[in-house]
Order: C-alpha cells, then structure tokens, then sequence
C-alpha cells in the first residue's frame, strides 16, 4: 500500500496518467483511507509540485499536465471521500469557487473543493476564467458562506482585487467570508486587498473555512 502511494505521488508529479490512475485505483479498492490518500498523497504531491513550480524547476504546461492526472485520480477517490463523510462536520456550508476571468488553470481550485466536500462543505463550483458579473449572479441566487478565488498567473491575480471591489459596489461585501489563493498570491496581497482569508495550500485552505464559519476555533 505504502508503495502504491509513492506511485501515486511520483505519478501526479510527473504527469503520469495510467500508473497514477492504477495506483490510485489499488489503493481505494484494496480498503485504503480515502482522506489518507487525498491528504498524504495527492495533495502532498501536488503541493510539492506547486513549490518545484515556484523554484522555476518545472514550467507551466508540466503543471497543466500533473492537473489532469489529478483530475482523473479524484474522480476514483472522490466517490469514497463522500461516502465517508461527516454531513455535520462544516455545518453543510456552501463554498463558490471560482478560478478568476482570464485564467484557464484549475488545479489548485480543484483540490481545495475536494476536499472542502470531504469536510462537510457544499461545494459549488463555477470553474474557471469566471467574470465578477457571474460571481456577483451566483452570490444572490446561491447565498454562499464563502467565495473562494482562485489566480496562478500574475497577470490575473489583480482580477481577486476587481472582485471584491464589484462586491463592495453591489453590496454584497458583508454578506459572504472571500478566500483568496494560488501560487502568485500572498498574505500581504490578500490583506491589501481586503479579502478575509489566504490559503497556502488544500489542507490549509479547509482549516480556515472552518474557521471563517465558526465550526473551527
């Protein structure tokens, strides 16, 4: 088992589809913790990834890639996830994500919605290169506990600013905790910009959910 997890680590690393998925099929059908496998497997993974990104040591489409073998290893774990958890656990809070308009990566939001789910959130996930007039649309008819917005490229991090400015003007702004993240973005930005919460990674990013609902203390 241990062994199929190193797999499914170098396999989301590399990009590489069928180990990944066989691995991660192994692991589910032979009784292995789903939570284990998201938490000490993908998502270490693709953290690591996230940091080699950063270090300039691999490049985007190398990134993209490893997203898509994500995706198809989330797709057999999920199931599971589900099936074992808590429905009281977040209160069934409802999170929108979002990747913010002009941005076409997802990786990142992807993770964090997995496992927000696995936590008890509703998720509502509104994919990716989203305007803030979809958001804003979203917000009144779905009535959220919290956004979260989601930017990799530096050139769409300021559209996290454009939205929760379009909030403010709507006056939506008191009505729903904003998350922000992705690899451009910092504490410092997020304060800047107003928003009541960043998350560094997946793990991080439920932790302060709670929080922001009252659940965790």
């Amino acid at each position: 088992m241990n062994d199929d997890m190193e797999i499914l680590k170098r396999s989301l690393i590399n990009a590489e589809m069928d180990p990944g998925v066989e691995a991660v099929t192994r692991l589910i059908q032979g009784g292995a913790n789903p939570t284990h496998v998201l938490e000490d497997g993908m998502a270490v993974a693709m953290f690591e990834l996230g940091e080699m990104w950063k270090r300039g040591e691999v490049f985007l489409p190398e990134v993209v890639a490893s997203a898509e073998v994500f995706k198809a290893c989330n797709a057999i774990v999920e199931p599971a996830l589900l099936a074992n958890k808590d429905p009281n656990a977040a209160a069934n809070a409802l999170v929108i994500m979002c990747t913010v308009k002009g941005d076409l990566h997802d990786l990142g939001k992807n993770m964090v919605g997995a496992m927000l789910r696995t936590s008890g959130f509703d998720v509502h996930d509104m994919g990716k290169d989203v305007s803030a007039d979809r958001i804003v649309e979203a917000i009144r008819e779905l009535e959220p506990q919290i956004v979260g917005l989601s930017a990799l490229l530096t050139t769409t991090v300021p559209y996290q600013e454009t939205v929760i400015k379009r909030l403010v003007a709507e006056g939506l702004r008191d009505k729903v905790k904003v998350m922000v993240g992705g690899a451009p973005v910092t504490p410092e930005w997020a304060e800047k910009i107003g928003a009541d919460a960043y998350a560094n990674n997946a793990p991080e990013a439920v932790e302060i959910a709670k929080k922001l609902i009252g659940v965790a203390r």
